[in-house]
């Protein structure tokens, strides 16, 4: 399956009504009162990738518009057109005309509106506020902290969280049973553990694993997505810790290989399963410190490996 085979599964998944958003609920059910007394503000939606700011806007607009909700609807990505020529022109030519078909507002959603430079975000400010009465906005954004006060001050501020372990196996269960695709529970374990609550990455990562075969095994999934087997990384952790380093160093090289995984990639994952280990609250603590250090040392150009079996024979001196 080639990347518009991709493009159009994902969009087959997407929800059309609120009913089908997973992991969102308390925003869901705030939006839809918006929308059910026709009254909807203008909204700012900030959170991670992949958790369902652009889906939720779309689904406003096809609650509100029904089959016009393409005509009355704008939507940019600030990533690609962040410049201030961009609201002067498109967005505020789209803006100050009425919406087709009904009496509620035209719908503008800017995508990644936190690329936007100071003075689009200046600009916008004022276009949201000459034509509210035409049009109603929604922002969408991974750091809010990156929107000028007064933008936010405009809208009605949701932030999205990632999706929990139970929605991401529920969903993706779903989709495995529409596409008759042998899925157990440990692959779906699997798939909430490499998309880290991200459903975009979930649905992708499923797609590539069914390419290959319509029984897809966690084993599978964690091949395809370059993440180490979590069963892996506990060994390596526990030989470390009972001063076995020889052992662990060799294992966690054939992990990196065997996985195609870097540095960082590794160090996320070590930090994580630590968390998971049945061992003393204070050397969790110590270990989680030193994965810190160590991950400050690669981010300023350290050789990776030598600040992995450092880590890994700090492990085995902790008291």
């Amino acid at each position: 399956m080639g990347e518009n085979s991709l493009q159009m599964w994902t969009e087959k998944y997407r929800p059309s009504k609120f009913s089908e958003v997973y992991g969102q609920k308390d925003i869901v059910e705030k939006v839809k009162a918006f929308v059910e007394k026709g009254n909807m503000p203008h909204l700012l939606f900030a959170g991670p990738a992949g958790i369902g700011k652009t889906t939720l806007s779309l689904v406003i607009a096809k609650e509100l518009f029904g089959e016009n909700w393409r005509n009355n609807l704008l939507e940019t990505n600030a990533s690609d057109e962040r410049g201030i020529d961009v609201i002067r022109n498109k967005v505020k030519d789209f803006a100050r005309t009425k919406a087709i078909g009904t009496k509620f507002p035209k719908i503008v959603y800017l995508d990644e509106c936190d690329n936007l430079t100071k003075e689009a975000q200046q600009a916008l400010r004022r276009t949201m506020e000459s034509y509210s009465g035409t049009a109603r906005f929604i922002l969408s954004c991974n750091y809010p902290s990156k929107i000028i006060d007064p933008i936010q001050s405009r809208c009605a501020v949701f932030k999205f969280k990632p999706l929990n372990k139970e929605d991401i196996v529920e969903l993706m269960g779903s989709i495995a049973t529409k596409e008759s695709i042998s899925l157990d529970d440990a692959a779906k374990c699997a798939l909430f553990d490499v998309s880290g609550g991200d459903v975009r990455r979930a649905i992708n990562t499923l797609h590539s694993s069914s390419a290959v075969n319509k029984t897809v095994s966690a084993d599978t999934i964690y091949e395809i997505s370059n993440f180490a087997k979590p069963r892996d990384v506990d060994t390596v952790l526990m030989m470390s810790l009972d001063g076995e380093f020889e052992k662990a160093k060799n294992k966690l090289l054939d992990i990196m290989l065997n996985n195609g995984l870097g540095g960082l990639d590794m160090i996320k994952q070590i930090q994580s399963e630590v968390s998971k280990l049945d061992i003393d609250g204070k050397v969790k603590m110590k270990m989680i410190e030193k994965c810190g250090e160590i991950e400050f040392r690669m981010v300023e150009g350290s050789d990776e490996f030598v600040q992995l079996e450092a880590l890994l024979a700090s492990f085995g001196i902790i008291q």
